[in-house]
């Protein structure tokens, strides 16, 4: 099995244990007489088998992104940089947004609004580390299609 398979098989048994969750609990309670809509055993023998499948995915991906390396680095460092780096590009593009939105004045009586920063070179950075995140997140696509889960 690919590595992008167990990603997307983790994904599905995520879903799958939110609609059990919602499903459970539907089912939890009745009125005095009445039959639930589902049976909550069957319902949690389910949930038993997707969780104990989900604990061997997530320690399978986790182990193959420990030991997978492309140049020099794990695939668990990969993650972390284009996690961090999404975050940071998200900060950078609102500071951006807010640097670059300067009001005009009607008359030279109303106060004047400067942006505290070079715009043009803080851009500049946000460009190069969005080709940055591209790339990183490039190599880990490639490595999930590629390696196998350990």
């Amino acid at each position: 099995m690919k590595l992008a398979e167990a990603l997307q098989e983790r994904a599905d048994i995520n879903r799958r244990i939110d609609q059990l969750r919602f499903r459970l609990s539907r089912n939890a309670t009745v009125q005095e007489g009445e039959q639930p809509a589902e049976d909550p055993n069957e319902l949690v023998k389910e949930l038993d088998s997707c969780t104990a499948r989900l604990e061997y995915l997530m320690a399978h991906i986790n182990k193959t992104n420990s030991l997978t390396y492309i140049e020099g680095k794990s695939l668990t460092e990969l993650i972390a940089k284009r996690d961090a780096l999404n975050v940071k590009v998200s900060v950078y593009r609102s500071f951006l947004n807010e640097a670059s939105n300067l009001s005009s004045r009607a008359t030279r009586n109303e106060i004047k609004i400067l942006s505290t920063v070079n715009v043009r070179s803080l851009q500049k950075k946000v460009d190069d580390m969005s080709r940055d995140l591209r790339l990183t997140d490039n190599a880990l696509q490639q490595a999930n299609w590629t390696v196998e889960l350990i």
